[in-house]
């Protein structure tokens, strides 16, 4: 049976949002929100998330987060899309895909090029075609002039070199889901770079080290994301059951990097709202 919009988070869970909140991650074509989006949705306009940039990674996915958009899109929630392939599926890469991906920034749904980059962590590709597929797609952002969404995992250095390269042609980016070391957020900040903070913040096993860097980060260069359903927050004040991510959690992530930050709650939602709208080119809230 579908979840409905009041039996899938406890109460201790629904959060309100001191402001309208931009998630600028959501993965919501991933198949465990299929049975129940409708509530989804709903649980996310409930929490004061707004705004959601649904994340395409590949063709497929990116059509269906425009179709999502089409659909569902209504004056209480504003739905956008990504559309970019992903390095992990890198080797696929070729004249036919580059073409239609070329062809979906078009589609006035879509405000942003990627999710694309490189992860040499589990190099699903081989790194010659994340960096060839990556190059590919730095063309279609010069050519389109939209922002690019990046992924990066253990290849901070080369990410740079290739942003560097193509600096002057392209617009704004974002490292999305942002969980690496100091010294590679100063050198993505060097490059006038937009970063992307998920729950990773709250999870005290491998997060820690971010709690010491949020501070570091210029309220202008700084959004909010889910990563949803993945990356749910470990330190929730009570257990979800099926442990999905979703929108309606983004304001638990929001109060904590608030924390870290050293101001409060209200401030950060009206600045990474504002960063976002910017950033994508969205109508003013």
């Amino acid at each position: 049976m579908a979840e409905t919009f009041d039996d899938f988070l406890p109460e201790a869970l629904r959060f309100t949002s001191p402001a309208p909140l931009v998630d600028i991650g959501a993965n919501l074509t991933h198949e465990s929100f299929a049975r129940d989006l409708p509530a989804v949705l709903a649980r996310a306009r409930a929490a004061r998330v707004t705004t959601l940039i649904l994340t395409g990674t590949d063709r497929e996915h990116a059509e269906q987060a425009v179709a999502m958009c089409r659909e569902h899109g209504d004056a209480g929630l504003s739905l956008h899309a990504t559309a970019g392939v992903h390095p992990h599926d890198a080797s696929r890469w070729d004249a036919e895909l580059a073409a239609a991906m070329a062809a979906l920034q078009r589609q006035p749904e879509v405000v942003a090029v990627g999710e694309c980059g490189l992860d040499f962590n589990r190099n699903f590709s081989s790194p010659t075609d994340q960096q060839r597929a990556f190059e590919g797609q730095l063309a279609i952002a010069a050519e389109s002039g939209k922002p690019l969404f990046l992924h990066e995992r253990d290849a901070g250095r080369r990410l740079r070199e290739m942003l560097h390269a193509w600096r002057d042609d392209i617009g704004d980016a974002v490292v999305h889901c942002f969980t690496a070391d100091r010294e590679t957020l100063f050198g993505y900040l060097d490059l006038d770079l937009h970063i992307g903070l998920t729950g990773w913040l709250c999870d005290e096993r491998r997060g820690h080290h971010l709690r010491e860097l949020v501070g570091e980060i210029p309220a202008e260069r700084l959004m909010v994301e889910t990563d949803c359903p993945y990356l749910l927050p470990r330190n929730l004040p009570a257990k979800l059951k099926g442990r999905r991510h979703e929108p309606a959690l983004l304001p638990w992530i929001v109060r904590e990097i608030a924390h870290w930050r050293g101001e409060s709650e209200a401030a950060l939602a009206k600045s990474t709202s504002a960063t976002a709208r910017r950033f994508f080119r969205l109508p003013a809230a």
